[in-house]
């Protein structure tokens, strides 16, 4: 596709401004650049966008192609991906309502009519064209419009009416065009038949079954017109479309693009799409692949991996190095996770910027391509102008409109008022790049898959700060905070590349920052507090900010807040708009000081900590020394800075430290010292020494805590009140030196010791042998201490610990259940009367019990080590029995015990039925298994020998029973059980003797099936011994070889049957060749078969008949190579070889005739075949030597020659022939190029020199190349002859005989183009002089172009005679309206000029009269009323700047041309009727006097010679038209001066007014009259007529008409019937008739509203007919009577909105039109 693309030019004005919005301008939008970087540089995706920065950012856009072997795979899976929608309203993203809607418009509406109808007014309902009218669509419209004014003026009801109506809604499309949906507008479907009555149409069920119907008109014929919607497969044809389309779409982007933006400007219908937009891909998921995502199983590992760490992956691209995002850590959607999206045909994303002016990177996966336009950052305040000068309205209800996305406009519009637009289309696997605040949009061309995401390179930083103030401004929430991200950047390692653009950002802020803090204390502000500090610092977002309730704004930086409304904070900016308090009760909150905010700054200038401190200290001086001495504030008494507020501070606070501690007095030093903490370096000092107090604070408070605490503890112990710690009371008393003066930490030393006298017995009971009663009294002393010892817990542990011990020890010895008591418990009983230092009586009676359990224990190991015998241990278990100690080896004896008695028990029932089960393999399972569990079992028992005998007998009956169903036994299998059977006596069984039975049947049909395979018998016999080995259920040796030998046989006898048949079709043939090497391997075969067959000597009769044609076929083959080893010798080639050749053809063919009958696949075959079509190939190429064939069939003999096997072409013959048929169509393409390609003169030269080098020749041809050869050089003769000449010589017709035998004769060469150039040039010519003059040129029309000339220059001829004629004289004899020659036509002359017309060309004037009456000329009537009629003066003429350029350019053409010489003429004729013109018209503007006859004459002249001059000369006619003003102002003036009744005040001042406007000069005879006129007093002198003032104003009172307004002097006429008064425009009516009826009054007989009175006494008022329909208009227009205009229907309809004033009757008169100035058209 093309980067530019036309647009035509349908124009329409919205808004009140002057832009004119385009649906389709003739203006290209210029591409955008496209990028191609390589591997190397597209590792880092931002250090290649900093590198492509300086030019791409001029266009606000580019395009980006990865590397060719950058593919990611699309990781979602499209089966099972589902989105969710948004429903787009194409047609509403520009033309639409603005925010009025319609119920706020309905409140304001019905509070309008209350204020000027009453409060009983009520609403009706409106109908327009038999639909209720929306008038809040329509105030909508006329606002859209420029309002009423605006819209009366420009006359834009057309489109207000199309804003309001709009066409047809359409629905949803995936792909081609939108669905048809029409709205009815009755219950029934009406249609006209041919004989033009209504039909109802009914729904006929379609009896033909189609492939595919049409959803609108339900049929399916024309099913090539059909297109198919690519979401819901049904079918339109493309003339039901609305609207209709002439062809299939071809799929033309451009097409798209104009039918896309006719949608969006609503000339086209309503078009709703949907939109999968904003999908958020934590939710949906990624297009990308990603670690935690699951991988489809398609996609490679390797390759998976590999881009879910590519930086191109839009995952990774906002946390790369060097972008500014990698602080934030919350997943900010669109942001920081891409979003996707899923996109249809026209969805469309809206002009906007990226949040925050972000970069965007945006990556179309897959798809149909989406247009992108831009307009670059630089120019985005032009754009945002012409933005709102073309949207007023909807501007004005939501100033924020850009950021809701929602409104799109064509670039054209922007093209034509200078905003730079560029375009972009990106297809499947392209990035798009947009730049920082760069406005961008675009659509898509249908259903495709982007994915998107910002980012953020450190040149962003400054657009981020102007992003953060354009939220500010809107009152919009913005994405992150700005002034976060760059304090957490700059504390943060950052690329040094980084750095001055952090640094200039970082200042930026400090100023803003600095500037309002100090405007906030200048304004009373003084309270402040540091914001509580973060959990972590280092990330941004982790933590949400308070926002400012005015603007939105995050509060990072400060915020003000007031007590009044604790949860609310506001920016600096809006601190007045809080609340209504006083600024000294509201707080100034913090995060960092000035001087923080200075060294974030400092800290990136300098790296090293040293010369970090020693700037932070001049700049320190620096501004305590200028910037702090200009902050200062007005108190009573004059003004005081901050730093002579700040040292009063300073004093007071260091007496306060020396004087003893009070509360009162360091709070209110604290407080103090708030107005100045969140300054600058020059505060430090108030920081430090605000910092001690506040610590003297916290530690006297300690101080009196401890001790208030402590005294009170006496007499509160009991109430649960906290006590004093020990580690705070040393803390407090350990702070060297006392921060302040308090007298009450020298008491708390005293208590100090105290608790270090408790501390030291506490620690002498624990570590020695103490009695349980001492402990006790020891830790209830402890406890009714005021201060806590963490020793006291120690001694609670160890009392707690004894207590315990006795519990358990006692709980031991009296317990009676056996195996209760853990031994792990005796054994650390036992170790704790060390630890505890016990000295109880229940010591020695843990000890004995703890022997008895150790004795059990080692007699139980003792019997584990050894062979257990259960007898031993069923005596054991019984012993200890009752124990109440679980010791683990008695419970481990237990269990083997028990496992020993299940094993027998499971033994016994599996011998109690197992010689009578028929699963005997589950009974050797089971035994197998029994005898495994019996070895693991650690007691011994006697039934495991027992297991091993009963096994073997069910191995023995599984055997048998294996063989029952079909008794298939070998005999030495038989032999093998059989004697198993007798060694266990199981011989008896059922199964065994049934075995026997079938073993004796088998040996009898063995020895007949060793018979039959040692003779060679019939296949009969083999077949009966098979069929009688099927009853006998036993397996024979023999009976596998008679098997096998029949199959042989028959195997064979199948795969020789093709080669026995004697006739097959010839389909079968072809289609399956029969192999020579399968049948010699089936005649060896039949050798080895066992079994007697006929078939064996067939087939070797059929391998003996193939060999002999094979031999023939070889005979021939080597015949063919010796005639071609004679033709590579070299000698002439005859005509008897060429026959030789054809008679090789024939035989082959014939051998390979009879190849087909023998249906064998040879390998002999291809080369018969090779040969063949070799040889006829040089048959075909040897007969051009005798004939001349077309390039056709010469290309079609090389195209076969390319299908030829390669084994002929080291033949020298071959290489000769086919350079010789190469050179043969190289000359057949010479003498035929004259209409496809021309050849040079050399290209045919050479042709004729390769002719004698090749070995065969074509003399047939070289004969006509070299007579086309001489035919070139007698036309190039030619040729030089005639350009040879002069111009004067040269002529148009025999440079187009040169033309013409050029294209039949003429190579390549100089003198053709030549020549093709001229006649280009001169046709060019004349096709623009033809354009010009008015006539179509064609090849057989330029008599037509010198026609028109010559009318052209007869109408100068005329026009300089009417300029010529003496005064009085009637030299004219020409009618000057139609210009007719007088013999034809009677003539009329005028009484004023003596000019002559015609009778029928003068059309009567408004009122009616015709100035044939009185024999004057419409030309001096004009000008002697001063009234001028609309004359044909610049209708398409031709202006004389392009005559004078058409003949500048005729003069530089090669031949002379005859419309040259009437040029000259029409050119010096056009300038002598210029000057005449000019030199009356500055004889008019001079005329200032009384007398106006000379100029009325003068400028009645030169009006007819304009009218009859046929070139038009813009400048001269534009001074004429001003004369002409001017002279009308004049005569009006005269007559209203010089006429007989006094003029009113209305026309004096309208006439002034149109003076004004016409520039009259000052000087003027009439100008200074009226002025006179105007400044006379009151009086009877007075010059106006009072009484028609008086009657005028009540007439200017009263309202007419349907325009209901006041009379307006434009000309009106009176029904007839109703004495109603219409104008003439607003009724459409041209001139007034004899009778007239308004369309109120001509209705029929049910319809009539008659004046009758009522009870009241009230008369109703007549009906006013409402406007008509468009089309009705235009009919109406069309026909001259007025009495055919009368209608039936929609336009005898009364008016619904008739106005509540009661109208008075008038006469009808005549009134003349004055306008103030004209326009000649």
């Amino acid at each position: 596709m093309g980067k530019s693309r036309p647009r035509a030019a349908e124009k329409r004005v919205l808004g009140q401004g002057s832009i004119v919005l385009t649906s389709c301008s003739s203006l290209t939008i210029p591409p955008a650049p496209v990028y191609y970087p390589s591997e190397d540089e597209f590792k880092d995706p931002l250090a290649y966008i900093y590198k492509i920065r300086p030019e791409a950012e001029q266009y606000g856009i580019c395009k980006i192609i990865p590397p060719q072997n950058w593919k990611p795979p699309f990781a979602l899976d499209l089966n099972t991906f589902t989105f969710p929608t948004k429903t787009q309203a194409i047609h509403q993203l520009q033309a639409r309502p603005s925010a009025c809607n319609s119920k706020t418009f309905e409140l304001e509406y019905n509070r309008f009519l209350e204020e000027h109808c009453g409060k009983k007014a009520v609403k009706k309902r409106v109908v327009f064209e038999g639909k209720e009218l929306d008038l809040c669509k329509l105030f909508n419209g006329v606002k859209r419009y420029g309002g009423y004014d605006n819209v009366v003026k420009e006359k834009k009801w057309g489109e207000v009416f199309r804003f309001v109506r709009s066409g047809g809604k359409i629905s949803e499309c995936s792909k081609i065009e939108a669905e048809k949906t029409t709205v009815q507008q009755s219950c029934k479907k009406i249609r006209i038949n041919e004989a033009g009555e209504k039909v109802k149409l009914h729904k006929v069920d379609v009896q033909e079954s189609f492939d595919q119907i049409c959803e609108q008109c339900r049929s399916g014929l024309h099913a090539e017109v059909m297109l198919l919607c690519d979401r819901c497969n049904k079918g339109w044809h493309i003339y039901c479309l609305s609207p209709p389309l002439k062809r299939v779409p071809p799929g033309n982007w451009a097409q798209l693009e104009k039918k896309f933006w006719e949608i969006v400007e609503g000339s086209v219908g309503e078009v709703e799409v949907i939109y999968g937009s904003d999908l958020d891909t934590s939710v949906c998921g990624s297009g990308f692949p990603r670690v935690n995502d699951q991988k489809p199983i398609a996609i490679d590992v390797n390759k998976w991996d590999e881009y879910c760490s590519s930086p191109w992956n839009l995952n990774n691209l906002p946390k790369l190095q060097g972008s500014m995002l990698r602080a934030v850590h919350h997943n900010i959607a669109g942001v920081m996770v891409p979003w996707l999206y899923i996109g249809m045909l026209f969805s469309s994303f809206c002009w906007h910027f990226e949040d925050h002016c972000f970069y965007s990177m945006n990556y179309h996966h897959w798809g149909e391509p989406k247009c992108w336009y831009s307009v670059p950052g630089s120019e985005a305040s032009a754009f945002e102008k012409v933005m709102r000068n073309s949207l007023p309205d909807l501007f004005d209800a939501q100033p924020d409109l850009l950021f809701q996305l929602v409104t799109m406009l064509n670039p054209s519009v922007l093209q034509e008022h200078n905003v730079p637009v560029y375009s972009v289309l990106q297809e499947p696997g392209n990035f798009v790049i947009t730049f920082p605040r760069s406005y961008h949009g675009g659509f898509n061309f249908g259903l495709n898959c982007a994915e998107a995401v910002n980012f953020a390179p450190a040149d962003w930083l400054p657009h981020g700060g102007f992003g953060a103030e354009l939220y500010q401004h809107y009152r919009r929430p913005a994405v992150l905070s700005h002034e976060e991200l760059l304090c957490v950047v700059v504390k943060n390692d950052f690329d040094s590349n980084a750095l001055p653009y952090l640094k200039n950002e970082l200042l930026r802020v400090y100023n803003k920052e600095k500037s309002w803090r100090e405007r906030l204390w200048k304004n009373g502000i003084i309270r402040s507090s540091p914001m509580s500090p973060r959990m972590q610092p280092n990330y941004v977002g982790v933590e949400e900010d308070a926002t400012c309730i005015i603007c939105q704004q995050f509060l990072y930086l400060s915020a003000v807040g007031c007590s009044c409304r604790p949860s609310a904070f506001v920016c600096l900016e809006h601190w007045e708009n809080l609340c209504e308090c006083k600024p000294h009760k509201r707080n100034l909150l913090y995060r960092h000081t000035l001087a923080e905010l200075n060294d974030l700054i400092i800290m990136m200038e300098t790296h090293n900590s040293e010369e970090r401190i020693q700037k932070r200290s001049t700049r320190k001086h620096m501004t305590f020394t200028s910037e702090t001495h200009f902050l200062s504030k007005k108190v009573k008494g004059g003004h005081v800075t901050i730093t002579q507020l700040a040292q009063e501070w300073l004093m007071r606070s260091c007496k306060i430290l020396q004087m003893p501690y009070t509360n009162d007095a360091y709070a209110l030093a604290l407080k103090e010292a708030e107005q100045f903490l969140w300054a600058g370096v020059e505060m430090d000092p108030v920081r430090e020494l605000a910092k001690n107090l506040a610590e003297a604070q916290n530690w006297a408070e300690g101080v009196r805590d401890c001790l208030s605490k402590i005294e009170s503890w006496p007499s509160h112990h009991n109430c649960e009140m906290e006590r004093v710690k020990m580690e705070d009371l040393i803390t407090l008393l350990n702070v060297s030196p006392v921060p302040c003066n308090e007298p009450g930490h020298l008491k708390l030393k005293g208590y100090e010791e105290e608790a270090k006298e408790l501390i030291q017995e506490i620690s002498t009971a624990v570590s020695a042998s103490s009695n349980i009663v001492d402990l006790e009294a020891l830790y209830s002393k402890a406890c009714e201490s005021a201060i806590y010892v963490k020793e006291s817990e120690e001694l609670l542990t160890k009392l707690t610990a004894v207590k315990l011990w006795l519990h358990t020890v006692r709980n031991c010895v009296s317990e009676k259940s056996p195996g209760i008591i853990e031994i792990g418990t005796i054994n650390n009983l036992k170790s704790k009367i060390v630890d505890l230092q016990l000295q109880v009586p229940e010591v020695p009676l843990l000890l004995d019990f703890a022997k008895q359990v150790e004795l059990c224990q080692s007699r139980c190991t003792e019997m584990l080590r050894g062979s257990i015998k259960l007898k031993n241990l069923e005596m054991l278990i019984q012993e200890y029995d009752s124990f109440t100690v679980n010791i683990h080896e008695l419970k481990l004896l237990k269990q083997y015990q028990n496992d020993a008695f299940d094993w027998i028990t499971h033994f016994n029932n599996i011998l109690k039925d197992a010689h009578e089960r028929e699963d005997q393999e589950n009974v050797v399972n089971e035994l197998i298994c029994l005898k495994k569990a019996g070895s693991q079992l650690k007691v011994q028992v006697d039934e495991l020998l027992l297991v091993d005998v009963e096994l073997k007998k069910a191995s023995c009956r599984v055997e048998a029973w294996k063989v029952t169903p079909c008794m298939l036994l070998p005999s030495i299998q038989y032999e093998t059980m059989n004697s198993n059977i007798l060694l266990l006596q199981i011989e008896n069984e059922k199964v065994f003797r049934k075995i026997s039975d079938v073993v004796a049947q088998a040996l009898c049909l063995e020895e007949k099936a060793m018979h039959i395979l040692a003779c060679e018998v019939q296949m009969s016999d083999f077949e009966d011994v098979v069929r009688m080995s099927e009853d006998v259920c036993a397996l024979f040796p023999s009976l596998n070889g008679v098997k096998i030998a029949l199959s042989m046989a028959k195997s064979w006898l199948m795969k020789a049957k093709p080669y026995l048949l004697s006739d097959l079709p010839e389909k079968s043939v072809a289609s399956c060749l029969l192999k020579v090497d399968d049948l010699k391997e089936l005649v060896l075969e039949s050798k080895l078969l066992k079994i007697h067959l006929e078939e064996r000597i067939l087939l070797e009769e059929v391998l003996q008949k193939y060999m002999q044609w094979e031999c023939n076929a070889c005979s021939a083959l080597n015949d063919a190579e010796s005639l071609l080893n004679i033709l590579d010798v070299g000698e002439e080639i005859s005509f008897d070889i060429i026959s030789t050749i054809q008679d090789h053809v024939a035989k082959m063919e014939s051998i390979m005739e009879n190849e087909l009958s023998l249906r064998f696949d040879s390998i002999v075959i291809p080369k018969v075949q090779e040969t063949c079509s070799f040889l006829n190939w040089c048959y075909r190429a040897l007969n051009f030597r005798v004939c001349v064939p077309t390039l056709e069939e010469v290309e079609l003999l090389l195209e076969d020659a390319k299908c030829l096997h390669v084994t002929y072409a080291d033949h020298s013959f071959w290489r000769s022939l086919l350079d010789g048929v190469n050179w043969f169509k190289q000359a057949v393409e010479i003498l035929g190029s004259c209409n496809v390609k021309r050849f040079h003169l050399s290209d045919v030269e050479e042709a004729l020199r390769q002719s004698k080098m090749i070995k065969i020749s074509f003399a047939l041809i070289v004969d006509r190349l070299v007579d086309a050869i001489k035919r070139h050089n007698v036309w190039v003769d030619e040729v030089k002859a005639f350009f040879s000449c002069s111009i004067g010589h040269r002529s148009w017709s025999l440079l187009l005989q040169l033309e013409g035998s050029g294209n039949t004769n003429a190579f390549n060469c100089m003198e053709i183009n030549m020549v093709l150039s001229e006649v280009q040039r001169v046709k060019e010519w004349k096709q623009r002089a033809g354009s010009i003059v008015g006539v179509k040129i064609g090849d057989n029309t330029n008599n037509l172009l010198l026609d028109g000339l010559s009318q052209i220059l007869n109408t100068l001829d005329r026009s300089l005679c009417v300029y010529d004629k003496p005064d009085g004289c009637s030299q004219i004899c020409f009618c000057m309206f139609c210009l007719n020659d007088t013999q034809k036509q009677e003539l009329l002359t005028c009484s004023v000029c003596m000019d002559c017309y015609h009778m029928h060309c003068v059309k009567p004037t408004l009122g009616g009269t015709s100035h044939s009456q009185s024999n004057m000329c419409p030309y001096c009537h004009s000008i002697e009323c001063g009234k001028i009629s609309r004359l044909k003066i610049d209708s398409k003429r031709p202006e004389l700047d392009v005559f004078l350029e058409l003949l500048s350019d005729a003069d530089n053409l090669c031949v002379e041309i005859e419309e040259k010489t009437l040029l000259h003429q029409i050119i010096e004729k056009s300038l002598a009727h210029k000057a005449c013109l000019a030199k009356i018209v500055e004889y008019s503007l001079a005329s200032f006097g009384e007398d106006l006859t000379v100029v009325v004459r003068q400028l009645s002249t030169a009006l007819k010679a304009v009218e009859v001059a046929g070139v038009y000369d813009r400048q001269s006619n534009d001074r004429f038209e001003v004369a002409l003003a001017r002279n009308s102002w004049r005569v009006r003036a005269s007559k209203l001066l010089k006429g007989s009744q006094k003029p009113t005040i209305y026309q004096v001042q309208r006439l002034l007014k149109e003076g004004r406007i016409i520039n009259i000069a000052l000087e003027d005879y009439f100008w200074c009259k009226l002025e006179t006129m105007k400044q006379y007093a009151e009086g009877e002198n007075l010059p106006v007529h009072f009484d028609k003032e008086l009657k005028l104003l009540r007439e200017r009172s009263m309202l007419y008409c349907i325009c209901r307004k006041p009379y307006d002097l434009r000309p009106m006429i009176a029904c007839d019937k109703c004495d109603e008064w219409y104008h003439f425009d607003c009724i459409r009516l041209s001139w007034a008739p004899k009778y007239y009826i308004c369309p109120a009054c001509n209705v029929d007989a049910v319809d009539d509203i008659k004046c009758t009175s009522s009870s009241n006494g009230v008369c109703d008022e007549p009906q006013t007919p409402s406007p008509r329909p468009m089309e009705l208009r235009r009919e109406a227009e069309s026909n001259d009577n007025i009495s055919t205009r009368r209608r039936s229907g929609v336009e005898r309809l009364l008016w619904r909105n008739r106005k509540p004033y009661r109208r008075v009757a008038k006469k009808r008169v005549e009134l003349d039109i004055f306008s103030p100035f004209f326009h000649v058209h």
